[in-house]
């Protein structure tokens, strides 16, 4: 079992930056891909990012490409997801999930996922 803590979630303004971060615990860190997604009320969740194991390789939905870094820290099993120039369409509960089976497009389906967090909130104001 993977254990997936969420934190960093809060209330920002329109063009605000805000990190936030998944620690995992349980089992080797190192060993999983590991993504971001997004789900605002009412809707389906939606793919944010991933992150290869060892954090080389990386993928971002279009909606946020150029505004959101994901990284990793293996060595602090963490998993950060840095959103900058944030947008009331950007507010939603935030959840970090964790693959085992490798990184490519597959990333992007909430299935592929073996563990995840409870979620931390974004509220974006205009």
């Amino acid at each position: 079992q993977v254990q997936l803590v969420e934190s960093g979630g809060g209330l920002v303004q329109a063009g605000d930056s805000l990190s936030v971060s998944c620690v995992a615990s349980g089992r080797t860190f190192s060993n999983y891909a590991m993504g971001w997604f997004c789900q605002a009320p009412g809707k389906e969740r939606e793919f944010v990012a991933s992150i290869s194991r060892s954090g080389v390789s990386t993928y971002y939905a279009d909606s946020v490409k150029g505004r959101f870094t994901i990284s990793r820290d293996n060595a602090k099993n963490t998993v950060y997801l840095q959103m900058n120039s944030l947008k009331p369409e950007d507010t939603a509960v935030y959840y970090c999930a964790a693959d085992l089976t490798g990184f490519d497009l597959g990333l992007m389906f909430p299935s592929r996922y073996d563990y995840w967090g409870q979620g931390t909130q974004v509220t974006v104001s205009s």
